[in-house]
């Protein structure tokens, strides 16, 4: 490691002396209690048990699996041999997992046991990987995750800078397929740093760890809370009733939150008179009602933002007090700079495509050098978000570029054209456009509007169960409407925008 380079390894070995008998890590699920010297050394010896099973720097390690205090030494394990970890949405169909993990040929793999029957009949497309391994509490029928926690032999030394890949994320399907997106050591020190900035992070926070370690929230989230010295409590599963005693009976006082997260847990608080006090920090999608709910009742603060996997979670970031309806203002170490159709800035108060440089700028698309070389052109990376500054300075989201229409239920993210072209396999559609729309649960919603085949008939219902089958079920419409014919453009093909005026209403 070069004298200059801070990587998450770094950070493991530092924290275990600034921080070495904290507790770092509650699994409530078997109530292991880790300090962050003990995870030091539990890092150490999965590190010299991969090395001996010929993991090397570059080398992708895929996991399947949920939250675990395993899943999350796998991270530090990995850092401290230069490997890349590749979490996979265990949510997603056994197609789309096959095709994220054959897309990043990892080397070795760790699943949980639910998950394991399903890959273990695709074992023969998953040509890459040599060795399979039980992720958490050695529960499955591959190797034991045990066996490599038995080494005892010296960690081999790795020049790892902090500008190597850390972790691959893929991302929604844009153009029909998923893009795996590279992050680096660097990426994430500079989430941690500006996460811990807005919300004066210390060693005495506790953050409750609900979203997966799959979503670079929930692993930014885990990471930051680990660079501050604090605790981080995790949950496999979450359960709104379990999670509000957690925050009353220890104290919790961060997390992030995607609808109906934060809401759910307030009225489990409600029903069962648990205290919230100490919850003081969320960030998060939020709706205005839950957000103002919360503080209310708890004197806590909500903090919106807005980012991406690519912007390592972050590029603005504000109280929401400050601006309701706002994703706050640019953070510390970057640039946001909104930019007409031909890359050329807007005024004040005009909608623009939000572009981002700076230090939390992902490494690309893993494999896809057109992608990137677009994607990055002059010198910025384009997100394919739409917003607008006001004068003074608060980014107010505006929506996805045409191209690039994103829908995000329960804060996932969906392209319209990937549920669009399962939709198109039923037999009874003809045509069909894909639309987010309000909902009461989700924040936002998946809406199918179809023209059937002439003399075809379907329900809605049997529809979204055909959809479900076949792509993550989160991706599926939860609503289906009829018509006869689509509003066109003068290019003859469907003008969503108006098809969204027409359809696109509350769905309550």
């Amino acid at each position: 490691m070069g004298l200059y380079d801070f990587t998450f390894y770094d950070l493991i070995n530092r924290n275990a002396v600034a921080f070495s008998g904290r507790s770092c890590w509650l699994e409530v699920d078997d109530g292991r209690n880790l300090t962050f010297n003990e995870y030091k050394k539990q890092v150490d010896c999965l590190a010299s048990g991969l090395c001996r099973t010929g993991v090397q720097k570059g080398d992708r390690i895929g996991i399947v699996g949920k939250n675990s205090f395993e899943y999350f030494l796998l991270y530090g394990a990995a850092a401290a041999l230069g490997a890349i970890v590749l979490p996979i949405n265990w949510r997603l169909s056994t197609d789309e997992m096959c095709f994220n993990l054959n897309d990043c040929t990892p080397k070795i793999l760790f699943a949980d046991a639910e998950f394991q029957p399903v890959l273990k009949e695709r074992r023969r497309d998953l040509s890459t990987i040599g060795a399979c391994y039980n992720l958490k509490a050695d529960m499955g029928d591959c190797m034991a995750f045990k066996q490599l926690m038995d080494s005892t032999g010296p960690l081999p030394s790795v020049d790892v800078a902090c500008t190597d890949g850390f972790v691959i994320i893929h991302t929604a399907a844009v153009a029909g397929r998923p893009r795996g997106a590279l992050l680096s050591h660097s990426n994430f020190m500079c989430a941690d740093l500006h996460f811990n900035f807005n919300f004066g992070l210390c060693a005495e926070d506790v953050h409750l760890n609900l979203l997966p370690l799959f979503h670079v929230g929930g692993l930014v989230m885990a990471f930051n809370t680990f660079h501050a010295g604090a605790l981080n409590i995790n949950v496999s599963k979450f359960d709104a009733s379990t999670a509000a005693r957690l925050i009353q009976d220890n104290k919790v006082s961060l997390c992030f939150d995607f609808p109906p997260i934060l809401d759910s847990i307030l009225k489990a608080a409600k029903e069962e008179n648990l205290n919230l006090s100490s919850f003081q920090a969320v960030v998060g999608l939020g709706t205005p009602e839950g957000i103002e709910r919360f503080q209310s009742e708890t004197g806590g603060t909500y903090y919106c933002m807005f980012g991406q996997t690519e912007t390592s979670c972050v590029a603005t970031m504000g109280r929401y007090n400050d601006r309701p309806g706002s994703a706050g203002k640019t953070i510390s170490l970057a640039d946001v700079r909104l930019v007409d159709d031909h890359d050329q800035p807007v005024k004040i108060g005009e909608i623009g495509e939000i572009t981002v440089k700076g230090p939390m700028v992902f490494k690309g698309y893993w494999g896809l050098p057109e992608d990137n070389a677009h994607t990055f052109r002059d010198g910025w990376h384009h997100t394919g978000d739409l917003g607008r500054f006001d004068s003074d300075g608060f980014l107010f989201y505006a929506g996805r570029k045409a191209e690039k229409e994103l829908i995000k239920p329960g804060g996932e993210n969906v392209y319209p054209a990937e549920v669009e072209k399962v939709i198109l396999l039923h037999p009874a559609v003809a045509k069909t456009v894909v639309i987010g729309v309000p909902d009461p649960k989700w924040k936002e919603g998946i809406k199918a509007i179809c023209i059937l085949k002439k003399g075809q008939a379907l329900e809605s219902k049997e529809l979204i169960g055909f959809v479900g089958e076949r792509i993550a079920s989160y991706k599926k419409p939860q609503y289906v409407e009829f018509t006869e014919e689509f509003p066109l453009t003068k290019d003859g093909v469907p003008d969503r925008a108006k098809i969204k005026e027409l359809y696109g209403g509350n769905q309550y």
